[in-house]
């Protein structure tokens, strides 16, 4: 339903109209393209799932990020803690330069302990651009495998879709990168990616290039290009800048978010490895604050390759400590 509506938003709205900013809240901004999935979100888990089940819905924009339904039952009654993200890469779908996608992770209630690493069920749907025809949903149950499907806008039809990650034993020539999407520590985090890729494969000959990378401004995105075998390593470092940003006088900006790896579970179930920086499983609360440094790697080869690498930097530039 989200997808529908968000994309007949885009078809009939200008481009300055969805990017009209509606407020600014701690974590993020909320453009008027967010408005509107936030709206079917709640309809539909309060008609569809809370009529059934009671429920704790958390995510961004709820009154302190979270809501109970249905309305009146205490948080401790709820059997499940959903988490969503009803747009995950807003600015690239509201300019049209990108998909965009529906993030969910369905945890049992376990009150405020109740982690990334309790989520049972993941699913994630693509909200493609106008322009475009095909949209795919991923989704996976733990320890159930990751299962995908293809969706054609103009049939109607859907056909299964078999995901597989990159099997390449090195990142040379295929895709790796340290996501620095926003200003801030920009140049830091480049020079992080610089230093790992020339300890993973040397300098450059010269006039070629021996990896690319591709900075695709949405964690559910990046988590499909790797569980899709597009890209073989992913570093999302951003919450360990913050002593560096520090050092210069400045906040840390924007991060990623429970709500915005909700589905890594998936990425999981289809064999990708997702750890964090010290290489262990991501158990941050179920809640729309805390901050996510998480690492995705391909296969074991890509992780022996450069897990080492990265954390060495890590530490040596003081955004990481050692253990």
């Amino acid at each position: 339903m989200i997808r529908r509506v968000v994309v007949e938003a885009c078809e009939q709205s200008s481009i300055e109209s969805l990017a009209s900013v509606v407020r600014e809240q701690e974590g993020d901004t909320i453009y008027a393209v967010d408005r509107i999935s936030e709206e079917v979100l709640i309809d539909f888990f309060e008609r569809e799932i809370a009529t059934s089940v009671p429920l704790v819905l958390i995510a961004e924009g709820l009154p302190d990020g979270k809501m109970v339904l249905p309305l009146g039952v205490a948080e401790t009654e709820a059997v499940w803690r959903i988490i969503v993200d009803p747009i995950d890469g807003t600015r690239g779908l509201m300019y049209q330069k990108r998909s965009a996608w529906i993030l969910t992770g369905v945890a049992r209630n376990r009150g405020v302990h109740t982690t990334l690493a309790n989520i049972e069920f993941a699913m994630q749907t693509e909200i493609p651009l106008v322009k475009q025809y095909l949209s795919d949903r991923v989704w996976a149950f733990k320890g159930d495998g990751a299962h995908a499907e293809r969706y054609n806008r103009l049939s109607g039809q859907r056909a299964p879709l078999y995901l597989r990650p990159s099997g390449a034993t090195t990142i040379e020539h295929g895709y790796a990168q340290v996501a620095r999407f926003f200003p801030g520590a920009r140049d830091e985090l480049a020079a992080i990616d610089e230093e790992i890729v020339r300890g993973a494969l040397g300098p450059a000959l010269p006039g070629k290039t021996h990896c690319f990378e591709d900075q695709y401004a949405s964690t559910g995105g990046q988590l499909y290009e790797l569980m899709s075998g597009r890209d073989r390593f992913i570093a999302d470092l951003r919450p360990s800048m913050e002593h560096k940003l520090q050092q210069r006088g400045l906040p840390l900006g924007i991060c990623c978010h429970p709500y915005d790896v909700c589905t890594e579970l998936i990425a999981r179930e289809a064999g990708v490895i997702i750890t964090n920086l010290y290489g262990q499983a991501l158990d941050e609360e179920l809640s729309v604050t805390p901050d996510v440094a998480w690492v995705g790697y391909a296969n074991n080869h890509i992780r022996a390759q450069m897990e080492p690498l990265l954390r060495d930097v890590l530490i040596r530039r003081g955004a990481l400590e050692k253990q």
